[in-house]
């Protein structure tokens, strides 16, 4: 990878990369390129030396998003962001870096130019997962030798390239408790001019198969651990193999024709559909529904005012039968008056007004200029007792 930058002033600087295209292009974006954008020199002279809280909008000149290929993270606003991908056709992309210091908001502003030339695809290739990585700390070059020189062992070739790197949360992982010792995990697929090595492909024989799928603990076959740092160690039932060279070439690109028909004559249009019977869907769906409304709606009638008048008529009979029996009482109340006069016997004292029941004796006749007499001693004499007592 080729790099050339043309600027003199920090961040305001136009940084020209030249990458192959299946090779894993990498750029860190340092905070401190930015900060001393921020703060000219002038000011670090009166003793205030700043290390603000920065975050990073990457996107292509005149677009919105980064290219398909390229990818960005910075995981706090207090680390340094980075840039990584794998191109996959040749061409040129210009990415803006806008770099905004969140204690002045001040933004800074970078160019960089990336041109991708063709490159022969690495024909072997092999991914392999870091369980114990993220991938921000995978992308510095450092850690990416240290990972290389382990797995240069693993193929037993010096001639290895890394090819991608990806984070395991974008192929479907699970996202990690907040918990130290839990890592979100990291493929890197690597490729070579070399054929695979004898511990890799042990990886594929079926023995190994059947330890990986029954989720046991898998043994590392004997002299193939070449982990240096714990950290970077693989997981050996994630190893995948690609041989470019056993796959089937893509198909041809279709022609593209020049837009305008042949000479084939005068044009037929299709014929029209045959044409369709709609009445016994219009039966379905409007007039069945339409028969159980009505059915619903005399039922619902019925039961509200029919059982309703019959539930009257017999209140009524009742109220008849009781008005009856009460006419009947006083009939024969009046007949039994009139014979006890027709025998010149002095009608009983219940039947006279004012009787007390207490002690057999009649009140006499109030005199009063109230229109309103009282109809029981009590309220004539309020002191009175009229209870019957033994």
């Amino acid at each position: 990878m080729e790099i050339c930058a043309v600027g003199v002033f920090g961040a305001n600087a136009e940084i020209k990369f030249t990458i192959p295209v299946g090779r894993l292009f990498t750029y860190e974006l340092m905070r401190e390129t930015f900060q001393n954008d921020f703060e000219p020199l002038s000011k670090l002279y009166a003793g205030r030396l700043y290390d603000d809280a920065m975050t990073f909008k990457c996107n292509r000149q005149n677009y919105p998003d980064l290219p398909e290929w390229l990818r960005f993270t910075q995981r706090h606003s207090y680390d340094n962001g980075f840039l990584y991908g794998t191109p996959t056709s040749p061409g040129k992309s210009i990415i803006e870096v806008y770099a905004v210091n969140k204690r002045s908001y001040e933004t800074a502003r970078q160019i960089l130019v990336i041109k991708i030339v063709p490159e022969k695809m690495l024909p072997y290739q092999a991914e392999f997962f870091i369980k114990l990585r993220e991938v921000e700390k995978v992308l510095p070059s450092s850690v990416q030798d240290e990972i290389k020189q382990d797995l240069q062992k693993l193929w037993d070739t010096e001639a290895l390239e890394i090819v991608n790197v990806t984070n395991a949360l974008d192929r479907g992982g699970r996202v990690p408790l907040p918990i130290a010792g839990h890592f979100e995990g990291v493929y890197v697929k690597v490729g070579s001019e070399q054929y695979f090595s004898d511990c890799l492909l042990k990886v594929q024989s079926p023995g190994y198969q059947r330890q990986c799928s029954a989720e046991a603990k898998v043994k590392i076959p004997g002299g193939c651990n070449f982990c240096s740092i714990p950290s970077n160690c693989i997981t050996w039932c994630k190893i995948e193999l690609f041989d470019l060279t056993k796959q089937e070439p893509s198909p041809p690109a279709p022609t593209v024709g020049s837009g305008i028909l042949e000479s084939g004559g005068d044009f037929n249009p299709p014929e029209s559909p045959p044409s369709r019977d709609y009445i016994p869907d219009y039966i379905v769906t409007v007039i069945v529904p339409l028969i159980l409304a009505i059915i619903l709606c005399l039922l619902l009638a019925y039961i509200m005012y029919g059982r309703r008048e019959g539930v009257e008529k017999r209140n009524g009979k009742t109220n008849e039968i009781q008005l009856y029996h009460h006419h009947t009482i006083l009939d024969n109340t009046d007949e039994l008056r009139n014979m006890s006069g027709n025998r010149g016997v002095s009608p009983p004292l219940s039947t006279l007004p004012m009787f007390n029941s207490r002690t057999g004796e009649r009140a006499p006749p109030l005199h009063s200029d109230s229109p309103t007499i009282p109809l029981i001693m009590a309220q004539h004499d309020p002191y009175s007792d009229t209870l019957p007592r033994k």
